[in-house]
């Protein structure tokens, strides 16, 4: 399939940023000719800008594209100027293309008119719908167990009351990521999403996560299966747990509480988690639409705002991974993501520090 087959604007990028090819699509939403692109600096054509009015690729590629194991250029809103002078509003993600030393020699970049996007989002009112709802069952059950607790402490026993305060934990932890699963909503969006990475142990974080799922879900067996010596992740270990808990809570809602395992593997320059459960597995629309956002699977306990699986996706996407979904014949679901693995040759300038998305400089 040749580039002007493809619905989406699409240019070539060599290690200079200068565009080396451009399709139809791409001529329709610059306003520029093919030959008027090509041999020239992006920076300089198109003068794309991020939603706060910063310059994007001005200054070479993003800080992260040093880091070999990083690929592609998770999707943000940019402004660019048309031939004519006015704006066009773009959703901006790319693949970078590299040598055998890893260096960056340039990216495939695809561009889609940000209107077409915006007839497929959730409206407000029913953004405010979905959180009215799953916000209302846990404050409920808060508010019930602390008026409790508050005016009959005395009459309670120990048990009861570490069973409420336990519950109220619980709730008020829901409550925390549904407010955290909005705002990243907003940062995926915008572009503004900063991660702060450090070298991750996935084995800790797996089976923090797991224990933790636990509370919930008392009969979960899940065996972790993370071979010795498994690289670090370089990435925010706040998003690796977000994503690991949307993961494991997906598998016990839809899968079995048994039989469950979390394995992490070696890939290449990128190290791999796999969360596999024994459930039926997913339904063949359900491999289409699993990461759509609000989109409930049919079966199994469909609770949840159906944003978990689309923001996951986003922060691994973020980090420069994947996160996949597959059927494993007769054995039940996988959902699988990967994450840069600490690369020493990373110039990083600071470990450990806030960092702005992989995405463009």
């Amino acid at each position: 399939m040749g580039l002007d087959e493809l619905p989406d604007a699409v240019i070539v990028l060599d290690a200079g940023l200068s565009v080396v090819e451009a399709n139809r699509a791409a001529e329709a939403l610059t306003g520029f000719r093919r030959e008027e692109l090509v041999g020239r600096r992006v920076a300089e054509t198109l003068a794309p800008r991020g939603p706060d009015g910063k310059e994007l690729w001005a200054g070479g590629w993003d800080r992260s594209a040093h880091l070999r194991s990083v690929r592609l250029m998770p999707e943000q809103e940019v402004v660019l100027r048309r031939r004519d002078g006015t704006e066009a509003h773009a959703l901006v993600t790319g693949a970078y293309r590299r040598d055998r030393a890893g260096r960056v020699t340039g990216a495939v970049v695809d561009l889609r008119d940000a209107r077409r996007r915006a007839t497929q989002m959730a409206t407000g009112v029913e953004m405010v719908s979905t959180v009215s709802h799953e916000l209302r069952s846990p404050l409920t059950s808060v508010k019930g167990y602390t008026s409790l607790l508050l005016h009959r402490w005395e009459r309670l026993s120990a048990e009861d009351r570490r069973m409420m305060l336990e519950q109220v934990n619980l709730d008020a932890d829901r409550v925390t990521r549904l407010v955290t699963e909005l705002l990243d909503i907003s940062r995926l969006q915008t572009g503004r999403l900063v991660l702060r990475r450090q070298p991750v142990e996935l084995a800790q974080v797996a089976a923090a996560v797991v224990e933790k799922v636990r509370l919930a879900h008392p009969g979960l067996e899940a065996a972790l299966s993370f071979p010795p010596g498994l690289p670090r992740a370089w990435a925010d270990p706040d998003k690796v747990v977000q994503v690991l808990t949307n993961l494991v809570e997906n598998a016990c809602k839809y899968g079995s509480l048994t039989g469950l395992e979390v394995a992490g593997e070696a890939s290449g320059s990128q190290v791999a988690v796999a969360v596999r459960d024994r459930g039926p597995g997913l339904a063949e629309e359900d491999l289409d639409q699993v990461f759509s956002k609000f989109y409930r699977r049919g079966g199994g306990k469909p609770t949840g705002s159906g944003l978990g699986l689309w923001i996951s996706r986003g922060l691994v996407e973020a980090h420069g991974g994947q996160l996949t979904a597959r059927n494993r014949e007769g054995k039940g679901a996988e959902f699988r993501f990967t994450l840069p693995a600490v690369d020493l040759d990373l110039d990083r300038g600071g470990q450990g520090e806030a960092e702005s998305p992989p995405v463009v400089a």
